[in-house]
């Protein structure tokens, strides 16, 4: 091989190779169910199809494996890969219809974010008295877990 061709070839290997790194698929944090946003939640990521183009968040408050009147009610957070669709319709349902957080009532909300791993965080979408109090009821929940976790 001429020395000119070496270089080509070695030229397209390089080019081929910084390809892939821009096909690869869009990573987001997956999990379901988790009581709140940890362990599983924060460390489990997965490389999403190529049709996915979305990372959703969920989070419910409210008692498993069904949601129902005076049980005991915590958070659930679940974390996957979805179409940019798919997520903004299960937004616009939810923030309609559930994401109430009202602290005695079963609800849910949904968020979608796009970029690498960008559902690391469990934000809602309410407004700032709403997230307020959310942040607050999540605070006193993790703290609740924690002396629960000490005895």
């Amino acid at each position: 091989m001429k020395s000119w061709e070496i270089l080509f070839v070695a030229l397209a290997a390089v080019y081929l190779c910084w390809q892939v790194d821009f096909v690869a698929g869009l990573e987001c944090y997956v999990c379901s169910n988790q009581t709140g946003n940890t362990e599983k939640c924060l460390n489990t990521i997965k490389t999403c199809e190529s049709y996915e183009n979305t990372c959703g968040t969920e989070i419910r408050w409210g008692s498993q494996p069904y949601f129902s009147e005076g049980a005991l009610k915590q958070y659930y957070v679940s974390k996957r890969c979805m179409t940019k669709e798919q997520c903004q319709s299960k937004r616009k349902r939810y923030m309609q219809l559930y994401c109430t957080h009202i602290w005695y009532e079963d609800w849910a909300c949904n968020e979608c974010c796009q970029g690498d791993r960008c559902n690391y965080f469990v934000i809602s979408g309410a407004s700032s008295r709403q997230v307020y109090g959310l942040t607050l009821a999540l605070g006193i929940a993790v703290s609740g877990l924690g002396l629960r976790l000490a005895h």
